[in-house]
């Protein structure tokens, strides 16, 4: 079993999330390792999840460290291999890095993707992935032509607007590279309503 797209799982705080997730093909999964974050995972707590799974690559989640502090923090991860930031400002003293990169952007509106698209080929020469999120935005048809544009310059995770009924059919307008879901918390330990999460996984299988 394998999935029609590229899959990040964002901020995965828990061992059910982290194993049907492994389970169901996702190529990222990303942990929150800033301290004073709900969502921060330990490195002893990393270990524990990660030691169950297989297959899939790692991404160490920030929104305000400093580089320098992210280094120094993922020296206690070595199983790391990508980092995730929210300050475009740090890029320029993460590009030579031995880390994947990937930028994530709070979209509020048209002129947000505009500037985007026009930073474009700068992305694309530095290999850094863009990563999509928004909380007012809808994903109308002009909206779609915009993320487009910028997948058809740099690579691209859709963040939101997804949904299980029209997943494929967004992925096949904007020519995106991938998607992304976010992980949640379990309602107790060992037991995890996945809802809306499983629904897309399962509406990108693809059966052998």
């Amino acid at each position: 079993m394998s999935l029609k797209t590229f899959v990040k799982i964002s901020a995965i705080n828990n061992l059910s999330d982290a194993r049907y997730c492994a389970g169901m093909y996702v190529n990222l999964m990303g942990f929150n390792l800033e301290e004073n974050q709900p969502n921060y995972i330990s490195p002893e707590k990393f270990g524990e999840i990660t030691s169950w799974l297989s297959g899939l690559e790692y991404v160490g989640e920030f929104e305000n460290s400093h580089p320098d502090s992210i280094l120094e923090t993922l020296k206690s991860y070595p199983d790391i291999k990508y980092i995730e930031i929210q300050e475009e400002i740090h890029l320029k003293m993460l590009v030579n890095s031995s880390y994947g990169l990937i930028l994530k952007q709070n979209i509020k509106d048209v002129d947000d993707l505009e500037d985007l698209i026009t930073k474009s080929q700068s992305y694309s020469d530095h290999d850094v992935t863009l990563h999509l999120v928004s909380e007012t935005l809808h994903l109308d048809d002009s909206i779609l032509e915009k993320i487009k544009a910028l997948s058809e310059k740099c690579q691209v995770l859709l963040g939101f607007g997804l949904e299980a009924n029209s997943i494929e059919n967004i992925i096949e307008k904007t020519k995106i590279r991938g998607i992304s879901l976010q992980g949640g918390d379990e309602i107790k330990p060992g037991l995890k309503d996945f809802d809306e999460l499983a629904d897309i996984l399962e509406a990108l299988e693809i059966d052998n």
